[in-house]
């Protein structure tokens, strides 16, 4: 929808307008001497073909529209049958046309296992393979790019007029393209909450369309110096780069585009992340000010004002969004507690707090860490400051019935585990670590809440699989599972927790919030947790202190693990993982395979970035 928003208004704004380039007589020298009949109608013909990419854009937006409405139609329609059925023998038997579309398409990595586990080149970190259906639209999108870019030149015309074509052409397209680019980039990107696809998948397609707009620039620049050169010689170019602001501006935009793409690269990307990031916003400025001058007086600059307005109205929704969140009321605090496992437990006091839905995320600051230093994490628990005071961490309490319904209050702490690592995460561990007693408060920015679109209700049968910190993503799907039980408000009837953590001491990461949910209402009915210690210092550390609560030693057999659970399922089956990209891959897999004759979902959160 808010593509087709754009299209209509750049078709309104656009209308009989013309591009306009300046035409000195040094570059008539050149060659550059179409008559104004000829750059009218090349003009009509870019700005319709830059039409076409925006309608196939929203073509695309419409169709996966469709399909999100059918397929939360279904799931609700199937959570209201399911209520009051325990047995949900209908929803076991699978669609076997659509379970063939998510076995070969939608859950199919490109080639035969890998997706989410990294491409590694020595020490460099590669990027990840994207998906089937993920390269599928992306081929198309260049390919519709590559023949959009060629068609309608009339090649068989003479070789500067046809240059000529090409070099507007590519122009336009490299420009109008800079408007998907820009939308998808965005953290308040409506089309997540419209499509309900992931930020992270969005970063990927939005990292592809760079690549596309900076290649048209450099076709755009190349055809121009070609047709110059052929025509003046290096004299007439060298000329028009001294002399020419259209010439001069476009190549530094040209060159700050390609450094761009080149420092965006992932090794780079990874390696000095926060570095890249500081870098990215700075040169994506410095080259839009210089392509702003490149396209004055031209029909492209009106799609770059459109681009740039969408860009800096995003950003003021971000910044209002931090302020709103972190301002007032004393402001917004963090609490810093160490935890063993180079870990830290991160306890929100909300200034102003949100209603908070499972698998949401944050993005945070602390200032005195680092000030433009902001990065995602998921939230793991949520509560009110009456409720904190109720909880003992080592009892826990009984959840009432008013903690059920709970949910859709307003939460004024928010909890989540930060694992140290290098940089942003480092200096916070150090900063806890000054503290004498392991616990230290500091003020703090919060950006957000983004996600929460993802629903695990309308299952009967819920595998959640886990690895490592990624138990934080899942901690509030299982707590909103066993409360929906209790008040018999879903459809889950069996709730299985896989969770494959390092060493035991790891457990004490969620300990608080693991017991208050061992001691919700019902819990014993529907919640089984199977603990995997890959690296436990002996055996005696390995104990299952419940039947419902079980500790192993080793790696999961994943395949082995899911189908204990599909031969007894009830009802439809959710498979959701957060985890290492090897875990998530080999979660992939299983549910694949079991497309056809077992009706079973795959849910996956990763941050790729």
């Amino acid at each position: 929808m808010y593509t087709i928003v754009l299209s209509i208004l750049t078709g309104v704004l656009f209308a009989g307008s013309s591009l306009g380039s300046k035409v000195t007589p040094q570059m008539r020298k050149a060659g550059h001497n179409e008559t104004p009949a000829q750059r009218a109608a090349a003009t009509v013909d870019n700005t319709r073909f830059a039409r076409y990419t925006l309608t196939v854009l929203a073509g695309i937006v419409v169709l996966l529209a469709i399909f999100r409405v059918v397929i939360h139609s279904v799931r609700y329609i199937r959570t209201l049958t399911c209520l009051n059925n325990d047995t949900q023998r209908y929803f076991r038997t699978p669609n076997l046309a659509y379970g063939a579309v998510k076995q070969h398409l939608l859950y199919a990595p490109l080639f035969r296992r890998r997706h989410l586990r990294e491409l590694h080149f020595g020490w460099f970190h590669m990027g990840y393979v994207p998906s089937r259906f993920q390269s599928l639209f992306l081929t198309t999108v260049i390919m519709m790019n590559v023949t959009l870019s060629v068609a309608g030149i009339e090649w068989s015309g003479t070789r500067a007029a046809a240059l000529s074509h090409l070099r507007n052409r590519t122009g336009t397209l490299s420009v109008i393209n800079m408007i998907p680019l820009v939308v998808l980039a965005g953290r308040n990107n409506p089309l997540i909450s419209l499509l309900s696809i992931s930020f992270d998948n969005f970063n990927l397609v939005h990292r592809w369309f760079g690549r596309i707009v900076v290649l048209q620039a450099l076709a755009h620049s190349v055809a121009e110096v070609i047709n110059v050169v052929e025509q003046g010689k290096w004299k007439t170019m060298r000329y028009l780069f001294q002399n020419n602001q259209m010439y001069w501006t476009g190549l530094v935009a040209t060159v700050a585009s390609v450094a761009i793409v080149l420092l965006a690269s992932s090794a780079l990307r990874h390696a000095f992340y926060e570095t890249f990031l500081h870098l990215h916003i700075a040169l994506i400025i410095f080259s839009l000010i210089f392509l702003w001058k490149h396209l004055e007086g031209t029909v492209p600059q009106k799609y770059l004002l459109i681009m740039i307005l969408l860009w800096a109205a995003e950003r003021f929704i971000r910044l209002a969004t931090l302020v709103y969140r972190s301002f007032g009321r004393g402001g917004s605090k963090a609490e810093l507690e160490l935890l063993p496992g180079d870990a830290c437990r991160v306890t929100l006091k909300m200034a102003r707090p949100w209603v908070f839905r499972p698998g949401q995320y944050a993005f945070i600051t602390v200032p005195s860490v680092g000030l433009w230093t902001s990065h995602p994490f998921s939230i793991a628990w949520s509560n009110n400051s009456a409720e904190e005071k109720n909880q003992d961490s080592e009892k826990g309490y009984q959840i009432t019935p008013d903690d059920i319904l709970s949910s859709s209050q307003e939460k004024t702490n928010m909890s989540l585990i930060i694992r140290r690592r290098a940089g942003f995460t480092d200096k916070l561990f150090e900063k806890a670590e000054r503290s004498p007693s392991g616990i230290t408060t500091v003020s703090v920015l919060v950006e957000g809440p983004y996600g929460g679109h993802a629903s695990l209700q309308s299952y009967g049968t819920v595998m959640i699989f886990a690895g490592g910190v990624g138990i934080t993503h899942q901690v509030p799907f299982i707590r909103d599972l066993v409360a929906g039980y209790a008040s018999g408000t879903l459809a889950a009837r069996k709730v299985v927790l896989v969770w494959v953590i390092q060493s035991p001491e790891h457990l004490e990461w969620i300990r608080p919030w693991m017991t208050t949910i061992l001691a919700m209402d019902k819990r014993r009915d529907i919640l089984r947790i199977q603990l995997f210690v890959t690296r436990p210092r002996s055996t005696k550390e390995i104990h299952s202190p419940s039947a419902t609560v079980q500790m192993f030693p080793g790696k999961p057999n994943v395949d082995t693990l899911i189908e204990m659970e599909a031969e007894n399922q009830i009802g439809a089956m959710g498979v959701s993982v957060c985890g290492t990209g090897g875990l998530s891959d080999d979660v992939r897999a299983a549910v694949r395979r079991r497309q056809g004759y077992r009706n079973i979902d795959f849910l996956e959160q990763g941050f790729t970035w």
